[in-house]
């Protein structure tokens, strides 16, 4: 399982037509050309000891590209932050080139070395048949320009060797690059749906495969002037290699919205990347999430009225609930009067109908999680709409250790969702059977238990922390089912407790709180977000159920500019944590009963 490769990444590649992640055109302009002109430069270097004298005319051109190449690669540097040891290389191989070009043996070596660079440049990183398909394409296109450059400058009896056949090497070219023209439509998992020809990404892609297809096709017409096939060929190749080279720096688009299957994306609003959930991308009600980072946001289906992102109780940044109509349509986010639209695609079929009402966003949170391992699978039923067989046995333990602690009375707060009411029941039994009276309203002189949802169990602390401030209150404790482990719930007392099957301080715990604060916006993680993105690893994580206690750990607030003891920690909001400024640690072995 990759969880802590795929940390920092999500599918938050903006929708068709808004690239979340622009392209600098600057950029991309001089990348585009520094890779063509070196490639030509390599391609006349390697291809120079099958010629015979060459003219002044290529040699002048050859010249004048090579100090292109080179003084881009310089400008590289500064501008885009290009290794500073390959750019100079780069640049030095370029000129040697040029200036070797009189000497043809001594020319192809330095050449092979640029060609070798060039790969790498195109390939950014690329490993694996990736890398591959970028060595036949780049070094295909590289041939093809520098024998299409010598024919312009040579006389067709220059060219050295029978053993050259420069027609049939042009129809091998051209199938090559087909092939890894094809080889990389499929490994782009684009496929043929519209992303093919609505991104920017397909279209250059497109280009590749349909450009390589015509240079074969001009290539297998016979000629008695084979460099006239290459020189026919080569406006396609050059292009081709363009497009190739621009691949790298375009947006990869997202993957095309699914009904059913909520939908995290990215879009550019306001200067700012947003990233966005919406659940359950069903006909009617949707929740619309963006996280606290993204400031003030209104939401809108195209063309339709515009309500405003707002806090939800015991959930994390702001949510919109937006009417999405039957098949596909657009949200459009503003800013700041500044728009930008994701696409959706809710299909026809209902969606779980709690994925929109006040436990929605436990709901879209257990989603999020799932689409942060590229889990995007049917949302057919949300955490509130039933009791998993291991919550139920944590709340049996959890009773009796209150019954170890000899509490004199529990206070139950549930709600009446399925798994509330579910939950209710346990308890109670579980309490008969340890002959805990169970009370109906407040009882300071006991223990709170809470199972509600988020929306419930947030005013339950709420009301309990305010309490506990006008008098003692709860002297057994504040007791929170494992699915409230959420830190704008737990967060709202100094300290309450959670029986939970997991360490929040384990690696796996902390890898997946830091996936979720890096894939949206710092958003804290939720026990059923956590479940879905582990999958059925969940299995390895889920053990004995231990009482963990939840605990705020800034005791002694002070104002910003405050004095404080030299070598005191301030910050308080460390990477992986379960609860903002919290902590979370056992205070209970094991439970066996």
């Amino acid at each position: 399982m990759d969880q802590m490769d795929q940390m920092d990444q999500m599918d938050h590649g903006a929708q068709l037509g808004t690239g979340s992640a622009g392209i600098d055109a600057v950029a991309l302009l001089l990348r585009l050309v520094l890779l063509f002109g070196s490639a030509v430069v390599a391609g006349v270097g390697l291809l120079r000891p099958l010629v015979g004298a060459v003219g002044r005319r290529l040699t002048v051109v050859v010249a004048a590209l090579a100090g292109i190449s080179a003084v881009l690669a310089i400008v590289s540097i500064l501008t885009v932050g290009a290794n500073v040891v390959g750019a100079v290389v780069h640049a030095a191989l370029a000129v040697a080139i040029a200036g070797l070009l009189p000497k043809p043996g001594a020319a192809r070596w330095p050449a092979a070395a640029l060609v070798v660079l060039v790969v790498i440049e195109t390939a950014l990183g690329s490993s694996g048949i990736d890398f591959a398909v970028d060595t036949v394409f780049v070094a295909g296109a590289t041939v093809w320009l520098g024998i299409t450059a010598l024919s312009l400058g040579v006389a067709p009896q220059e060219w050295r060797g029978s053993s050259l056949r420069l027609g049939p090497l042009a129809i091998t070219l051209g199938g090559l690059l087909v092939l890894a023209g094809g080889t990389q439509l499929a490994l782009s998992g684009i496929g043929f749906d519209r992303r093919l020809y609505g991104s920017a990404f397909g279209v250059a892609l497109l280009a590749i495969l349909v450009l390589a297809l015509v240079a074969t096709v001009v290539a297998a017409v016979p000629r008695a002037d084979p460099g006239r096939t290459y020189r026919f060929g080569a406006a396609a190749i050059a292009i081709g290699f363009l497009a190739w080279s621009a691949l790298a720096a375009i947006p990869k688009p997202p993957e095309l919205p699914v009904p059913g299957v909520p939908l995290l994306a990215s879009v550019s609003v306001a200067d700012q990347d947003v990233p966005v959930l919406v659940s359950p991308q069903r006909p009617g009600r949707n929740l619309v999430h963006v996280p606290a980072t993204a400031g003030e946001v209104s939401v809108a289906v195209e063309g339709g009225q515009a309500v405003r992102a707002t806090a939800r109780p015991g959930a994390e940044g702001s949510w919109a609930e937006v009417d999405l109509p039957d098949g596909r349509s657009d949200l459009v986010l503003t800013k700041d009067d500044s728009p930008a639209k994701v696409e959706v695609d809710a299909g026809t079929a209902e969606g779980a109908a709690s994925a929109a009402g006040s436990d929605g966003p436990e709901c879209a949170a257990a989603a999020l999680g799932g689409l942060l391992n590229n889990r995007r699978t049917l949302l057919t039923a949300c955490p509130s709409d039933a009791l998993s067989d291991d919550d139920a046995d944590a709340l049996r333990k959890l009773v009796g250790f209150l019954a170890e602690r000899r509490a004199p009375v529990i206070d139950l707060v549930a709600d009446e969702t399925a798994r509330g009411a579910a939950a209710a029941k346990v308890v109670r039994e579980a309490a008969a059977r340890k002959n805990i009276p169970v009370a109906p309203g407040q009882s300071p002189d006991g223990a709170l238990v809470v199972v509600s949802g988020w929306d419930l169990g947030y005013r339950t602390m709420r009301d309990a922390a305010t309490a506990q401030r006008e008098k003692p209150a709860y002297g057994y404790g504040l007791y929170a089912a494992p699915w409230l482990l959420h830190g704008p719930i737990v967060n709202l007392v100094a300290s309450s407790s959670i029986p939970l099957r997991f360490d929040p301080r384990e690696q796996l715990a902390v890898s997946y709180a830091v996936t979720v604060g890096n894939g949206f916006g710092g958003e804290s993680p939720s026990v059923a977000g956590f479940r879905n993105w582990l999958g059925d690893q969940w299995r390895s994580v889920s053990g004995e159920v231990q009482i963990f206690a939840s605990a705020q750990v800034n005791a002694m607030p002070m104002y910003p500019n405050e004095p404080h003891p030299p070598g005191m920690v301030m910050a308080r909001d460390y990477r992986g944590q379960w609860v903002p400024e919290g902590t979370v640690v056992p205070v209970s072995v094991p439970l066996k009963s």
